[in-house]
C-alpha cells in the first residue's frame, strides 16, 4: 500500500531505502548489471550532448548559458532514475549498505568496477553513434569546436583541481539520487534531480561518466580531422575525477548519512521492541 500516500519519505526512511537498494544492487545478476551500466553511460552521454548544444551558443550570457546547460543535462540522470540504469557515481551510495554490513567489500568493489567499465562502454558507444550521425556539424560546426574546447579544458585541469571538482560534483549527484528516494512519483523524482544537477554543471564540477562521453567523441573528431587523438585525456582527467567522485558520493554523502541515521539502527530497533 506504499502508493496510497503522496507524502515524501522522511530522511531516516530514505536512509533505510538507500541501504536496501544498495543490498539489491550488490546481488544483481552480472549480465543485468552490465547491460544497465551500458544504458547509464549512454543516458548520461545524452545529457552531456544536450548541454553541449547550449554551450555552443555564444550569444548567451555566461550565467544563463551555464545554468541552462545544467538544466538540460538533468536529462541524463532523469533517464537513469526513471527508465532504470546503473550509474557508477550514483552507486557510490552503496557505501551505506557496506558500512551497515549488508554488502561485502568484494561485492562493493565488484559493483563499482563493473558498472564503471560498463558506463564507459555505453558512453563511448553513444559517442560513436553521434560522430557517425554528423550531429557535431550543426550550428556551423560550432558544436564540434565546443566538444574539442571542453575536452581540452578538462584535460588541462591540475590533478587536485580535477579531484576536488569530482568530489563536489558527486556530492550533488548523490544528493539528487538520495532525494529521488524521498519521492513517490516521477514528478517528485524530476524535481529532486534538476537543481542539484544544474548546480554541478553550472559550477564546472567534474562528472567522470559525462567526461567519458565528451573525451571519446572529441578524440573521434580529432582523428577524423587528421590530428592525433589525445588518448592521454582518459587518464589525466578521469583518474582524479573518478577518485573525487568516489570520495564525494561514498564518504561525504553515504557514510555521513550512515553515521546520522543507520549506525546502531539494528540496536535501536531491538531496544524498542
Amino acid at each position: 500500500m506504499e502508493n496510497a500516500s503522496f507524502d515524501a519519505y522522511s530522511p531516516r526512511e530514505i536512509a533505510g531505502r538507500v541501504e536496501a537498494v544498495g543490498a539489491a544492487k550488490a546481488t544483481m545478476p552480472f549480465l543485468s548489471l552490465v547491460m544497465l551500466g551500458v544504458l547509464a553511460g549512454a543516458f548520461i552521454g545524452l545529457g552531456a550532448l544536450f548541454s553541449v548544444i547550449v554551450f555552443s551558443d555564444a550569444s548567451l550570457g555566461y550565467a544563463v548559458q551555464r545554468v541552462l546547460a545544467g538544466l538540460v543535462f538533468s536529462l541524463g540522470l532523469l533517464l537513469v532514475v526513471v527508465a532504470g540504469a546503473e550509474l557508477f557515481t550514483g552507486n557510490n551510495l552503496l557505501a551505506m549498505a557496506w558500512a551497515q554490513g549488508v554488502v561485502t567489500t568484494k561485492d562493493l568493489l565488484c559493483n563499482w568496477a563493473v558498472v564503471c567499465a560498463a558506463n564507459f562502454a555505453g558512453a563511448a558507444g553513444l559517442a560513436a553513434l553521434v560522430f557517425w550521425s554528423g550531429h557535431t556539424q550543426m550550428n556551423g560546426g560550432a558544436i564540434e569546436l565546443t566538444y574539442l574546447e571542453i575536452a581540452a579544458a578538462k584535460s588541462a585541469l591540475p590533478f587536485w583541481s580535477a579531484f576536488f571538482r569530482g568530489v563536489l560534483c558527486n556530492v550533488l549527484v548523490c544528493m539528487a539520487v538520495w532525494m529521488t528516494l524521498a519521492g513517490r512519483s516521477v514528478t517528485d523524482k524530476a524535481i529532486a534531480i534538476v537543481l542539484p544537477i544544474a548546480a554541478f554543471v553550472a559550477a564546472g564540477f567534474e562528472h567522470s561518466i559525462a567526461n567519458m562521453y565528451l573525451f571519446a567523441l572529441a578524440m573521434m573528431l580529432q582523428a577524423a580531422a587528421g590530428s592525433p587523438a589525445q588518448v592521454s585525456w582518459l587518464w589525466t582527467n578521469l583518474v582524479p575525477v573518478i577518485a573525487g567522485n568516489l570520495v564525494g558520493g561514498s564518504v561525504l554523502v553515504a557514510l555521513v548519512y550512515y553515521v546520522i541515521y543507520r549506525r546502531g539502527a539494528a540496536r535501536w530497533a531491538s531496544a524498542s521492541r
